[in-house]
């Protein structure tokens, strides 16, 4: 008997501690012709018929999937909870980048993200239709992928943010499939130009778009990291940039969602 109630108590508590609702949600791409898988967490107190809530867009990295960020931190659902906010996690393709690749018609996952994905999250679910309760992150490619739209997009996102990410892509020229995406860097250096973060700070006012990122001093992409924040400073473009100790690591993803999810709750009111 004691067992018994034990075991109630216990699940009573994990379901109190994590009672936030995680979907799949397949989403057509006119854009592509094809399903697209899109993980989708509700917080506890979310209702169709009760208040609206704001959205947080994660962008997993390269070689992984829409199932990406649940698995590198599984404490997604608490922060749904304690925030109470909607997060999204499209899948990005494992290579696409985020844009629209200028030489491969299949692969136009901006116009997904950017447009197809998010009418249909405000269409599907209680959402404020508001770019001040919108935001978008990621890591590495995702990284890259958050910032590329919500600089190109800042009717769409009020606040961006970014972890290790790989911001400026010109000096790796051979890998992740970017050549694949936008045709060899020799023979297509305007399509590298046009498709790298830090080449698209011109987007920027300084006031339509809120802005923060973070990288560890280990990274690879750390320098790359630094310069853009040297460049939005040289821009007086607005931004909080941070940097710490550690490298490209699930750890380090772990930690830095933290602050990020702490910087949107504060934008959002």
């Amino acid at each position: 008997m004691k067992n018994i109630i034990g075991f109630i108590l216990c699940f009573y508590c994990s379901v109190q501690l994590y009672a936030s609702k995680v979907d799949t949600l397949n989403v057509y791409s006119k854009s592509m012709n094809k399903n697209i898988k899109n993980i989708v967490i509700t917080p506890d107190s979310y209702s169709k018929k009760g208040k609206a809530y704001s959205v947080v867009y994660l962008l997993h990295g390269a070689g992984g999937d829409y199932k990406d960020w649940l698995k590198k931190v599984p404490k997604l659902g608490k922060y749904a909870d304690i925030y109470n906010v909607i997060i999204v996690c499209p899948d990005g393709n494992k290579t696409s980048w985020y844009f629209d690749s200028p030489v491969d018609e299949t692969m136009k996952y901006e116009t997904y993200i950017s447009e197809e994905l998010v009418l249909e999250i405000d269409k599907s679910f209680n959402t404020i239709v508001n770019k001040k309760n919108r935001a978008i992150s990621g890591l590495s490619m995702g990284g890259h992928g958050a910032l590329y739209l919500a600089f190109k997009h800042t009717d769409i996102w009020g606040v961006a943010a970014s972890m290790s990410g790989g911001v400026d892509i010109r000096p790796f020229p051979l890998r992740w499939d970017l050549a694949k995406r936008l045709g060899s860097y020799a023979e297509h250096k305007e399509h590298w130009e046009q498709n790298t973060v830090i080449n698209l700070v011109h987007l920027l006012n300084g006031k339509n778009l809120k802005l923060m990122f973070d990288c560890g001093v280990d990274d690879f992409f750390y320098d790359a990291n630094v310069r853009l924040h040297k460049k939005l400073l040289q821009r007086n473009i607005p931004h909080d940039y941070i940097e710490r100790p550690g490298g490209h690591t699930n750890e380090y993803w772990k930690n830095s969602i933290k602050y990020q999810m702490l910087f949107f709750n504060e934008f959002f009111k």
